[in-house]
């Protein structure tokens, strides 16, 4: 059992764009084929540019504020209720192009090979 709270976690770096923070939850290693369990708070107007994962699937679940995903070239809105799973090898950017901060919690599971 491991348990955790967000509320007691101390905010890191997010690797696409450090302005970002988020607080890692659960870690890889922690439960098989999950890469990790975390929440990120984008600014308005803060990016996490454009990227893929070739090993990973990863799963957003939008918290409050708005903004947009981009998977492929195409948008998609980013409201508060809305899920959203990127597969491996697609290319996604996160864009806060809201007026409040964007929250978004998110998790990766490893493909298995």
């Amino acid at each position: 059992m491991k348990f955790t709270s967000v509320h007691e976690i101390l905010e890191e770096p997010v690797s696409h764009n450090p302005a970002i923070k988020k607080k890692v939850m659960l870690r890889f290693g922690d439960l098989p084929g999950l890469t990790n369990f975390s929440q990120a708070r984008f600014a308005p107007g803060q990016i996490a540019p454009a990227h893929a994962h070739d090993n990973m699937h990863e799963v957003f679940f939008v918290e409050a504020g708005s903004g947009i995903i981009r998977i492929d070239g195409k948008e998609y809105p980013l409201h508060p209720g809305n899920c959203i799973a990127v597969e491996p090898g697609e290319m996604h950017e996160v864009i806060n192009n809201g007026a409040s901060e964007l929250v978004l919690t998110y998790f990766g599971l490893r493909v298995q090979v």
